[in-house]
Protein backbone atom coordinates (compact mmCIF):
# COMPACT_ATOMS: atom_id res chain seq x y z
CA UNK A 1 0.00 0.00 0.00
CA UNK A 2 3.05 2.34 0.40
CA UNK A 3 3.36 2.40 -3.39
CA UNK A 4 -0.23 3.23 -3.95
CA UNK A 5 -0.11 6.06 -2.13
CA UNK A 6 2.29 8.61 -4.23
CA UNK A 7 0.32 7.41 -6.82
CA UNK A 8 -2.73 8.10 -5.81
CA UNK A 9 -1.63 11.71 -5.21
CA UNK A 10 -0.34 12.20 -8.44
CA UNK A 11 -4.09 11.47 -9.49
CA UNK A 12 -5.36 13.91 -6.76
CA UNK A 13 -2.60 16.54 -8.54
CA UNK A 14 -3.67 15.79 -11.64
CA UNK A 15 -7.41 16.82 -10.26
CA UNK A 16 -6.57 19.57 -8.48
CA UNK A 17 -4.72 21.23 -11.73
CA UNK A 18 -8.03 20.75 -13.77
CA UNK A 19 -10.46 21.90 -11.11
CA UNK A 20 -7.70 25.12 -10.18
CA UNK A 21 -7.57 25.76 -13.69
CA UNK A 22 -11.55 25.82 -14.04
CA UNK A 23 -11.81 28.36 -11.49
CA UNK A 24 -9.12 30.56 -12.12
CA UNK A 25 -9.61 31.02 -16.03
CA UNK A 26 -13.50 29.78 -16.52
CA UNK A 27 -14.92 30.82 -13.49
CA UNK A 28 -12.89 34.08 -14.00
CA UNK A 29 -11.27 34.45 -10.41
CA UNK A 30 -8.44 36.80 -10.27
CA UNK A 31 -5.45 35.23 -8.63
CA UNK A 32 -4.46 37.05 -5.53
CA UNK A 33 -8.55 36.21 -4.34
CA UNK A 34 -7.75 33.13 -5.44
CA UNK A 35 -4.10 32.52 -3.90
CA UNK A 36 -5.69 33.37 -0.34
CA UNK A 37 -9.07 31.79 -0.73
CA UNK A 38 -7.80 28.29 -1.78
CA UNK A 39 -5.29 28.39 1.25
CA UNK A 40 -7.78 29.09 3.39
CA UNK A 41 -9.90 26.47 1.83
CA UNK A 42 -6.81 24.25 2.60
CA UNK A 43 -6.76 24.60 6.34
CA UNK A 44 -10.05 24.23 6.66
CA UNK A 45 -10.03 20.68 4.46
CA UNK A 46 -6.89 19.64 7.26
CA UNK A 47 -8.84 20.50 10.29
CA UNK A 48 -11.00 16.95 10.69
CA UNK A 49 -7.69 15.41 9.98
CA UNK A 50 -5.37 16.87 12.45
CA UNK A 51 -7.15 15.34 15.60
CA UNK A 52 -6.21 12.12 14.21
CA UNK A 53 -2.77 12.42 12.65
CA UNK A 54 -1.07 14.87 14.49
CA UNK A 55 2.57 15.30 15.20
CA UNK A 56 4.97 18.29 16.20
CA UNK A 57 8.33 17.33 17.53
CA UNK A 58 10.09 19.61 19.91
CA UNK A 59 12.80 19.63 17.33
CA UNK A 60 10.88 21.40 14.80
CA UNK A 61 10.81 24.22 17.16
CA UNK A 62 14.54 24.75 17.04
CA UNK A 63 16.10 27.70 15.27
CA UNK A 64 17.52 26.20 12.51
CA UNK A 65 14.16 24.63 11.85
CA UNK A 66 12.22 27.38 12.05
CA UNK A 67 14.52 29.22 9.69
CA UNK A 68 14.39 26.25 6.93
CA UNK A 69 10.23 26.23 7.62
CA UNK A 70 10.37 30.21 6.82
CA UNK A 71 12.28 29.45 3.40
CA UNK A 72 9.42 26.53 2.78
CA UNK A 73 6.83 29.62 3.07
CA UNK A 74 8.47 31.92 1.11
CA UNK A 75 9.00 29.24 -2.11
CA UNK A 76 5.40 28.08 -1.69
CA UNK A 77 4.00 31.73 -1.41
CA UNK A 78 5.92 32.49 -4.87
CA UNK A 79 5.63 29.30 -6.68
CA UNK A 80 2.16 29.32 -6.25
CA UNK A 81 1.93 33.73 -7.07
CA UNK A 82 3.59 32.50 -10.62
CA UNK A 83 1.64 29.14 -11.20
CA UNK A 84 -1.59 31.02 -10.45
CA UNK A 85 -0.73 34.15 -12.66
CA UNK A 86 0.10 31.54 -16.00
CA UNK A 87 -2.88 29.22 -15.72
CA UNK A 88 -5.46 31.73 -15.49
CA UNK A 89 -4.31 33.04 -19.16
CA UNK A 90 -2.92 30.28 -20.61
CA UNK A 91 -3.68 26.37 -21.80
CA UNK A 92 -2.58 23.93 -19.63
CA UNK A 93 -1.76 21.92 -22.39
CA UNK A 94 0.65 25.01 -23.44
CA UNK A 95 1.71 25.41 -19.89
CA UNK A 96 2.40 21.84 -19.55
CA UNK A 97 6.36 21.95 -21.07
CA UNK A 98 7.49 24.37 -18.07
CA UNK A 99 5.33 22.51 -15.37
CA UNK A 100 7.12 19.41 -16.42
CA UNK A 101 10.34 20.52 -15.23
CA UNK A 102 9.36 20.67 -11.48
CA UNK A 103 9.85 16.57 -11.20
CA UNK A 104 13.65 16.95 -12.87
CA UNK A 105 14.20 20.31 -10.98
CA UNK A 106 13.46 17.96 -8.04
CA UNK A 107 15.61 15.39 -9.01
CA UNK A 108 18.32 17.83 -9.64
CA UNK A 109 18.17 19.37 -6.34
CA UNK A 110 18.01 16.24 -4.57
CA UNK A 111 21.18 15.13 -6.20
CA UNK A 112 22.43 18.17 -5.10
CA UNK A 113 21.31 18.25 -1.49
CA UNK A 114 22.73 14.50 -0.96
CA UNK A 115 26.12 16.46 -1.23
CA UNK A 116 25.51 18.42 2.28
CA UNK A 117 22.82 16.10 3.89
CA UNK A 118 21.23 12.47 4.26
CA UNK A 119 17.89 11.25 3.04
CA UNK A 120 17.44 12.61 -0.74
CA UNK A 121 19.78 10.27 -2.97
CA UNK A 122 19.98 6.57 -2.19
CA UNK A 123 21.93 6.05 -5.50
CA UNK A 124 19.57 3.09 -6.32
CA UNK A 125 19.99 3.22 -10.28
CA UNK A 126 16.57 0.63 -10.44
CA UNK A 127 14.78 3.61 -9.29
CA UNK A 128 17.17 7.29 -11.08
CA UNK A 129 17.69 5.78 -14.67
CA UNK A 130 13.63 5.35 -14.85
CA UNK A 131 13.32 8.28 -13.24
CA UNK A 132 15.61 9.77 -15.85
CA UNK A 133 13.94 8.39 -18.63
CA UNK A 134 10.39 8.97 -17.49
CA UNK A 135 11.87 13.25 -17.23
CA UNK A 136 12.58 12.76 -20.51
CA UNK A 137 9.32 11.40 -21.63
CA UNK A 138 7.74 14.19 -20.12
CA UNK A 139 9.28 16.45 -22.30
CA UNK A 140 9.72 14.55 -25.52
CA UNK A 141 5.86 16.13 -26.45
CA UNK A 142 6.97 19.22 -26.68
CA UNK A 143 10.11 18.45 -28.55
CA UNK A 144 9.50 20.52 -32.20
CA UNK A 145 11.57 21.68 -35.56
CA UNK A 146 10.31 24.97 -35.08
CA UNK A 147 11.62 27.35 -31.26
CA UNK A 148 9.75 26.39 -28.19
CA UNK A 149 8.02 30.22 -27.87
CA UNK A 150 8.69 31.87 -24.83
CA UNK A 151 5.96 34.06 -23.27
CA UNK A 152 5.35 35.57 -19.66
CA UNK A 153 3.48 32.82 -18.84
CA UNK A 154 5.19 30.23 -19.76
CA UNK A 155 8.30 31.73 -18.34
CA UNK A 156 6.76 32.07 -15.09
CA UNK A 157 5.63 28.48 -15.30
CA UNK A 158 9.17 27.64 -15.29
CA UNK A 159 10.17 29.72 -12.16
CA UNK A 160 6.93 28.47 -10.25
CA UNK A 161 7.95 24.92 -11.05
CA UNK A 162 11.49 25.71 -9.57
CA UNK A 163 9.94 27.12 -6.39
CA UNK A 164 7.74 24.52 -6.05
CA UNK A 165 10.92 21.87 -6.38
CA UNK A 166 13.07 23.79 -3.91
CA UNK A 167 9.80 24.12 -1.07
CA UNK A 168 9.66 20.40 -1.44
CA UNK A 169 13.48 19.77 -1.00
CA UNK A 170 13.73 22.17 1.66
CA UNK A 171 10.79 20.41 3.07
CA UNK A 172 12.65 17.14 3.20
CA UNK A 173 14.92 18.40 5.75
CA UNK A 174 12.73 18.73 8.61
CA UNK A 175 9.37 17.27 7.56
CA UNK A 176 10.51 14.11 10.13
CA UNK A 177 9.63 16.34 12.71
CA UNK A 178 5.77 16.65 11.14
CA UNK A 179 3.09 14.22 10.49
CA UNK A 180 2.28 15.10 7.14
CA UNK A 181 -0.78 16.25 7.70
CA UNK A 182 0.50 18.65 10.41
CA UNK A 183 3.20 20.27 8.21
CA UNK A 184 0.86 20.71 5.09
CA UNK A 185 -1.40 22.61 7.69
CA UNK A 186 1.03 24.93 9.24
CA UNK A 187 2.57 25.61 5.71
CA UNK A 188 -0.64 26.85 4.09
CA UNK A 189 -2.22 28.65 7.46
CA UNK A 190 0.92 30.25 7.36
CA UNK A 191 1.29 30.99 3.35
CA UNK A 192 -2.91 31.93 3.74
CA UNK A 193 -2.05 34.17 7.27
CA UNK A 194 1.05 35.82 4.81
CA UNK A 195 -0.92 36.29 1.97
CA UNK A 196 -4.09 37.73 3.23
CA UNK A 197 -1.79 40.15 4.51
CA UNK A 198 -0.07 41.22 1.40
CA UNK A 199 -3.13 40.87 -0.78
CA UNK A 200 -6.10 42.05 1.27
CA UNK A 201 -9.01 40.95 -1.09
CA UNK A 202 -12.32 40.78 -0.84
CA UNK A 203 -14.40 37.53 -1.04
CA UNK A 204 -17.29 39.38 -1.68
CA UNK A 205 -16.99 38.12 -5.49
CA UNK A 206 -17.31 34.59 -4.37
CA UNK A 207 -20.44 33.30 -4.59
CA UNK A 208 -21.27 29.66 -3.20
CA UNK A 209 -20.65 27.16 -6.38
CA UNK A 210 -17.07 29.30 -6.96
CA UNK A 211 -16.65 28.83 -3.06
CA UNK A 212 -17.42 25.26 -3.04
CA UNK A 213 -15.40 24.45 -5.95
CA UNK A 214 -12.13 26.16 -4.35
CA UNK A 215 -13.12 24.11 -0.47
CA UNK A 216 -13.21 20.62 -2.75
CA UNK A 217 -9.86 21.68 -4.74
CA UNK A 218 -7.86 22.17 -1.39
CA UNK A 219 -9.33 19.29 -0.34
CA UNK A 220 -8.00 17.55 -3.45
CA UNK A 221 -4.52 19.08 -2.77
CA UNK A 222 -4.17 18.20 0.70
CA UNK A 223 -4.85 14.28 -0.33
CA UNK A 224 -1.96 14.98 -2.73
CA UNK A 225 0.73 16.44 -0.60
CA UNK A 226 -0.12 14.04 2.30
CA UNK A 227 0.39 11.76 -0.30
CA UNK A 228 3.78 13.29 -1.26
CA UNK A 229 5.36 13.54 1.78
CA UNK A 230 4.46 10.38 3.10
CA UNK A 231 6.46 9.16 0.14
CA UNK A 232 9.12 11.31 1.02
CA UNK A 233 9.49 9.63 4.62
CA UNK A 234 8.59 5.94 3.73
CA UNK A 235 10.04 5.54 -0.05
CA UNK A 236 12.47 8.65 -0.48
CA UNK A 237 12.77 11.65 -2.37
CA UNK A 238 13.25 9.76 -5.76
CA UNK A 239 11.16 7.01 -5.94
CA UNK A 240 8.51 9.29 -5.05
CA UNK A 241 9.08 11.60 -7.76
CA UNK A 242 9.39 8.47 -10.18
CA UNK A 243 5.80 8.11 -9.61
CA UNK A 244 4.43 11.59 -8.96
CA UNK A 245 5.55 11.44 -12.89
CA UNK A 246 1.92 10.32 -13.72
CA UNK A 247 0.77 13.87 -12.65
CA UNK A 248 1.12 14.47 -16.41
CA UNK A 249 -0.63 11.30 -17.58
CA UNK A 250 -3.53 12.42 -15.79
CA UNK A 251 -3.50 15.79 -16.63
CA UNK A 252 -3.83 15.18 -20.10
CA UNK A 253 -6.96 12.42 -19.75
CA UNK A 254 -8.60 14.95 -17.62
CA UNK A 255 -7.79 17.92 -19.39
CA UNK A 256 -9.06 16.36 -22.87
CA UNK A 257 -11.79 14.64 -21.02
CA UNK A 258 -13.24 18.02 -19.17
CA UNK A 259 -11.84 21.07 -20.49
CA UNK A 260 -11.98 19.69 -24.47
CA UNK A 261 -8.21 20.35 -24.62
CA UNK A 262 -6.68 18.24 -27.70
CA UNK A 263 -4.16 15.13 -27.56
CA UNK A 264 -1.66 14.50 -30.05
CA UNK A 265 0.03 10.68 -30.62
CA UNK A 266 3.60 12.00 -28.45
CA UNK A 267 1.33 12.81 -25.90
CA UNK A 268 0.28 9.10 -25.42
CA UNK A 269 3.72 7.87 -26.30
CA UNK A 270 4.85 10.02 -23.57
CA UNK A 271 2.36 8.30 -21.10
CA UNK A 272 3.00 5.22 -22.10
CA UNK A 273 6.68 5.36 -21.32
CA UNK A 274 6.09 7.29 -18.22
CA UNK A 275 3.89 4.19 -16.78
CA UNK A 276 6.16 1.91 -17.87
CA UNK A 277 8.74 3.03 -16.18
CA UNK A 278 6.52 3.22 -13.25
CA UNK A 279 5.74 -0.11 -13.44
CA UNK A 280 9.57 -1.28 -13.89
CA UNK A 281 10.36 0.63 -10.80
CA UNK A 282 6.95 -1.91 -9.05
CA UNK A 283 7.98 -4.93 -10.51
CA UNK A 284 11.44 -4.71 -10.06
Amino acid sequence: MVIEIPILGALAAGTGTILEKSVLKIKKVDIKLYQVASFFAIVIASLPFLYFFWKLDAEALQLGNILIFAGVIISSIIANILIFYAEKSEKLTVLEPAKILEPLFVIALAMIFSLFAKGFYDNDLNILIPSIIAGLALIFPYIKKTKLKLNKYFIATIFGSFFFALELIISNLILKFYSPITFYFFRCLFVFIISAIIFRPSFKHLNKKISLMILITGAVWVGYRVALYFGYLNLGVISTTLFVMLIPVFIYTLSAIFLKEKLNWKNIVSALIIIGCVVYAILF
